[in-house]
């Protein structure tokens, strides 16, 4: 049994709970050595935990990336049909994520799941982890987005230049500047704005139906004619299983957020009969509108303009339907504010996760990043995120580049994913891990999510049929720098956990502090051993 005591913490009083390596993760095994249960007097029931899943899902990408997807696939049936399977796989990563996060109600998520299974080499998964969510945790994708929807707004039809880039960065730089010196307003502007994606959603679905019924400013694009045909044009189709790989992981990218819900398990009442009855039916509204609005955007766009319209499928949308009048042009512009919100709230979210990782003293200069001067709020990893996005926003080449940012935040989530999946699976099966959840998830439903991470972690290796540098880079270079990224993190944690620790005459050691919030964390500390 581990021995625990009470400390006093130089910045905060908290509980620290000190525990022996081989035991480290023991509050975490339901095996009676320390259990931590959710309050009864949390008050959100089955309708309030369906609004708040539907909102932290519906993001900006389905008002962006069907281009790709349609572009991937050359077939409007089979555009729809992984519209469908996205939202089956959202499901199964659901059931797979709560069945974990409802055994360990700890802060940290996917990172606490990956430790309790991957117990060796110690400290591995949390160092990887760090690397994907710091370097590739950017809102680049959403700021590009927010670029090209202004300029859509103003009439320009300039593509993915250094304008949508620079009005992209003037986007992102907005969003940590108000967060780092208004937090307070930051959050109000993330609120406010959220409304925006759920009822530009519902009014291109909406303006769907008055398209498929001949309400249309443009001849009739009869895309539902031998709907389930693939066909190979100079605009679409042809690229093989790469191609439906990277439309997967853009599906995979306008579903994300359902991960959030674990995030929000402290505040249900019954966490698992609120979720076993909201989550399926959260997930099953989102993916009814979202094969609403695609349905509305075949009905409005013909195959070569979709094909051809990058980020801009729902004003493209708008302007086939309401016309090129100087009113609906404002339309793109409400499309512009909800990718705002979107960079806010990513931002803000990002942001927490970089101090978090300074506060556990895994960053370098961890006391820096984790610092809430001088506006109380966490400025300084704030600008980590922002440094971070204004890279990746410059990086790639002239030409169109969401498609890229969009596969490259996305991809290592695949193999983070596969992971936690087979983790879950190994769990059930060896009796000595001592594994129970007040959450099952059937062996069916992990395994079929650990097949779809598996596909979307090594078919984008494979070539494409056809032109290998047809987006202006070659095919490989997302999978290489998602892989690259998290080697990179394994390089860190060999250097953090062995080779400094070495050289500096210490050890790495684990602490677990209750804050005074009932809130568990985990602070690296180095012990020195000479």
């Amino acid at each position: 049994m581990a021995s625990t005591h009470v400390a006093k913490d130089s910045d905060r009083d908290t509980r620290e709970l000190t525990v022996p390596a081989d035991e480290e993760y023991a509050s975490s095994t339901n095996d009676g050595v320390q259990q931590f249960a959710y309050s009864d007097s949390r008050k959100i029931g089955v309708t309030g935990a369906i609004f708040l899943i539907l909102n932290k899902m519906i993001g900006t990408g389905i008002f962006s990336t069907p281009s790709a997807i349609f572009a991937a696939t050359g077939s409007v049936g089979v555009s729809i049909i992984l519209w469908i399977v996205g939202g089956i796989i959202t499901f199964c990563g659901l059931s797979v994520f709560l069945e974990f996060g409802l055994a360990i109600p700890l802060s940290g998520g996917e990172k606490n799941y990956l430790e309790r299974v991957y117990r060796r080499p110690r400290y591995l998964a949390s160092c990887v982890l760090a690397a994907q969510m710091i370097l590739l945790g950017f809102s680049s994708g959403n700021s590009l987005a927010f670029g090209r929807y202004i300029l859509a707004a103003s009439g320009s039809k300039e593509g993915d230049g250094w304008t949508a880039r620079g009005i992209a960065i003037a986007c992102i730089t907005f969003a940590v500047v108000l967060h780092s010196t208004l937090p307070k307003w930051g959050l109000r502007l993330v609120n406010l704005l959220g409304i925006f994606k759920v009822v530009i959603l519902v009014f291109i679905v909406c303006s769907g139906f008055a398209a498929l019924s001949g309400r249309l400013l443009v001849p009739p694009p009869g895309n539902f004619h031998n709907a389930f045909a693939i066909e190979v044009t100079e605009h679409y189709g042809g690229q093989g299983a790469y191609g439906y790989a990277t439309a997967l992981l853009n599906i995979i990218y306008s579903y994300k957020g359902w991960e959030n819900a674990n995030y929000v398990l402290g505040e249900l009442k019954n966490p698992r009969k609120t979720l076993s009855i909201a989550a399926p039916i959260a997930i099953g509204a989102v993916t009814i509108l979202y094969v609403l609005a695609n349905v509305a955007y075949f009905a409005a766009i013909n195959k070569d303009d979709l094909a051809t319209s990058e980020v801009l499928v729902a004003g493209l949308f708008f302007r086939n339907v309401f016309g090129d009048s100087a009113s609906a042009r404002a339309l793109p512009a409400f499309v512009a504010l909800s990718n705002l919100g979107n960079v806010l709230a990513v931002s803000f979210a990002h942001s927490r996760l970089n101090q978090e990782f300074g506060k556990e003293a895994l960053l370098p200069c961890g006391k820096f990043w984790a610092s809430i001067k001088p506006f109380n709020a966490p400025a300084a990893a704030l600008f980590l995120h922002w440094l971070i996005t204004v890279i990746i926003l410059v990086a790639p080449p002239a030409g169109p580049a969401y498609n890229f940012l969009v596969n490259l935040y996305t991809y290592p989530g695949a193999w983070i994913n596969g992971f936690v999946s087979a983790g879950l699976i190994y769990l059930h099966y060896k009796k000595s891990e001592n594994w129970s959840s007040p959450w099952h998830t059937y062996l069916p439903i992990t395994v079929l999510y650990l097949l779809a991470n598996v596909f979307l972690a090594l078919v984008p290796f494979i070539p494409p049929n056809g032109d290998w540098n047809a987006e202006g880079y070659p095919y490989f270079v997302f999978p290489v720098v998602g892989v690259g990224v998290m080697i990179l993190g394994g390089v860190y944690w060999a250097c953090w956990s062995k080779i400094w620790p070495a050289i500096g005459g210490y050890r790495i050691e684990a602490h677990r502090i209750v804050e005074d919030d009932g809130k568990e964390v985990v602070r690296y500390k180095k012990v020195k051993t000479r």
